[in-house]
C-alpha cells in the first residue's frame, strides 16, 4: 500500500511514486520548459522537451530508480513530483556526512500559487527525519536573478557552494543545505 499523507488546508495529497510515474514527471518537466520558454528564460533547461531528449528520458528513470519518487496529487491529478535520493547528482561533490538530496522537484503550472513545491520540500524534511538524517541537500538553476535559490531560501535552504555544470561548463548552479 502506498505511503499518504493529506494536506488538510489545501485538498493536497503526496503518495509514494514509482518507475509507472515517469511519464507524468516527464510531462511535467515539459511543461516547465514550455511555460520557461514562453517567459524567454531559456537558460535553465533550454527549449526542447525533456520527453524529447532521450538522455534526459533516461536520466529521469534513473533518478526515478535509484531513489524514491513522491507525487503531490489534488483531486486525483498528479500537480507535482520529487525525488528524494542518498546520493546527489553526479556533477555535485558527496557530503561527508549521510543525507538525503531532492532530485527533479516539478510542479504541474495549473497548479501554480497553490503550495505544491512547499508541500513536498515539506515532505522531503519528514521523510529525512523520518530516515534518521539530519543533513537535506538539493541543487538548482543559479541563473535568472537567482529566482530558483531564492525560492529554496524561503522553504528552509541555506546557499552553501556554487558549481558551473552543462557540456560547455556554463550552466550556473547552487546547492542549498538545510539542517532537519
Amino acid at each position: 500500500m502506498a505511503s499518504l499523507t493529506r494536506m488538510e488546508t489545501s485538498g493536497l495529497e503526496i503518495r509514494k511514486g514509482g518507475e509507472d510515474d515517469v511519464p507524468a514527471i516527464l510531462a511535467m518537466l515539459d511543461g516547465a520548459v514550455e511555460w520557461l520558454v514562453a517567459h524567454g528564460r531559456t537558460g535553465q533547461w533550454g527549449t526542447e522537451p525533456w520527453s524529447a531528449r532521450p538522455k534526459a528520458v533516461e536520466r529521469v528513470g534513473e533518478i526515478v530508480r535509484s531513489g524514491t519518487p513522491w507525487l503531490a496529487v489534488i483531486d486525483g491529478v498528479v500537480a507535482g513530483a520529487v525525488t528524494l535520493t542518498p546520493d546527489p547528482a553526479p556533477y555535485v561533490a558527496r557530503a561527508d556526512e549521510p543525507e538525503v538530496y531532492v532530485h527533479l522537484l516539478v510542479t504541474d503550472r495549473r497548479f501554480a500559487g497553490r503550495g505544491v513545491g512547499a508541500a513536498l520540500l515539506a515532505h522531503a524534511v519528514e521523510e529525512t527525519r523520518r530516515q534518521g538524517i539530519t543533513l537535506l541537500r538539493v541543487d538548482c538553476y543559479a541563473g535568472s536573478e537567482g529566482r530558483l535559490v531564492d525560492y529554496y531560501r524561503r522553504n528552509g535552504f541555506t546557499p552553501t557552494e556554487t558549481f558551473l555544470a552543462g557540456p560547455e561548463g556554463d550552466w550556473p548552479g547552487q546547492v542549498l543545505a538545510q539542517r532537519v
